[in-house]
């Protein structure tokens, strides 16, 4: 009898298993098919734009904008390594770039939302600051660093870092205040209450505020090598302007496109990684 009961219930498990799996794929299956059709609708208004546009026999020079060329465009500047380069220096200034941002952000909106007299004080000046455009920032930049290398890191960091502070407080002002108090009753010091309570409790916050800010950084960096430095997407996008070489200047466009939404994909795992709702 007993044996009767096991096998029955190892073969409901399995039957619970394969249900499982098969929703799964479904799910997944589902997924596939509507990014492949959002990318195709994409491309066909992206390819209708430009036809439509160049019926104009004096808008004929637009047809080096369109899919077909672009994608043409893409094995000579690979050859060439101008992508591999312009993503190793624009991922290097933004990895420096939203890095101090995310090492002032943090701790900073852990103050912000922890210690109420701060919080009231600095308020109105860190959201007058938030609202300052980033690259009205450029022309300090360039007087109070030596190169554009720094100058840029700082124009990512300045306009990333509200992002992530304002996120990180409103985090911390869900977080239950007697966890705080039983913490202290059990002789916790106040590292442990940042590393064991504080920390955890509003990762899922903080990685929120990093896709945010990391959205941001990525729009702010291509204008801002646009000028002074010799690489980089930004720098790439406007020698291939001054050369008319527009097909090239799309392939970049959509390579950038293609690279941001890679690093926001990874910043959502992560926020599904540290969500408190996740199964």
């Amino acid at each position: 009898m007993s044996e009767n009961t096991a096998t029955a219930g190892n073969m409901m498990s399995a039957g619970v298993s394969g249900n499982s799996l098969s929703r799964a794929l479904k799910s997944t299956a589902h997924s596939s098919t509507q990014f492949f059709v959002g990318l195709f609708a994409l491309l066909f208004i992206w390819w209708a734009g430009i036809y439509i546009v160049t019926l104009n026999p004096d808008l004929a020079n637009f047809n080096d904008f369109s899919p077909a060329e672009t994608f043409k465009a893409y094995p000579e500047v690979w050859e060439a390594g101008i992508i591999q380069a312009a993503m190793s220096s624009s991922g290097a200034r933004l990895g420096w770039g939203l890095g101090l941002a995310i090492a002032i952000g943090v701790p900073i909106g852990i103050i912000f939302g922890r210690v109420q007299w701060f919080s009231n004080l600095f308020n109105v000046p860190f959201q007058f600051m938030r609202m300052i455009s980033p690259l009205s920032w450029e022309p300090i930049a360039v007087v109070v660093f030596t190169g554009w290398e720094e100058a840029i890191i700082f124009l990512i960091a300045i306009a990333a870092v509200w992002p992530i502070v304002f996120s990180t407080a409103a985090g911390l002002a869900k977080v239950d205040p007697n966890w705080f108090k039983v913490a202290r009753n059990l002789g916790a010091k106040p590292w442990h209450m940042v590393t064991r309570i504080i920390i955890p409790a509003i990762m899922f916050d903080v990685v929120t505020g990093i896709r945010l800010a990391l959205g941001v950084a990525w729009i702010v960096i291509i204008p801002a090598e646009f000028l002074g430095v010799t690489s980089g997407f930004g720098y790439a996008i406007q020698d291939a302007r001054e050369s008319l070489e527009y097909s090239q200047l799309m392939a970049y466009v959509v390579t950038i496109g293609a690279v941001g939404y890679v690093l926001d994909t990874i910043c959502v795992l992560l926020i599904k990684r540290y969500s408190w709702h996740r199964g």
